[in-house]
């Protein structure tokens, strides 16, 4: 019967850090902006440069 209070007393804390962590999250402005990662995975690509490698594969492509 002592393990069942010991496990109800590790899950109460353990929910309370979970709830600790949300409220510390939200006051840093974790989840201020939504909108924004939305549109930011439509245009990555185009702001990422090319890899070295097929710069020089493109080269090789080009001179053939």
């Amino acid at each position: 019967m002592t393990i069942i209070f010991f496990l109800i007393a590790c899950s109460v804390v353990l929910a309370l850090c979970f709830l600790a962590a949300f409220f510390w999250s939200h006051h840093s402005g974790q989840n201020k902006d939504l909108y924004t990662p939305s549109v930011r995975i439509l245009f990555e690509n185009e702001a990422e440069e090319k890899p070295e490698g097929t710069k020089k594969e493109e080269q090789k492509a080009e001179k053939l």
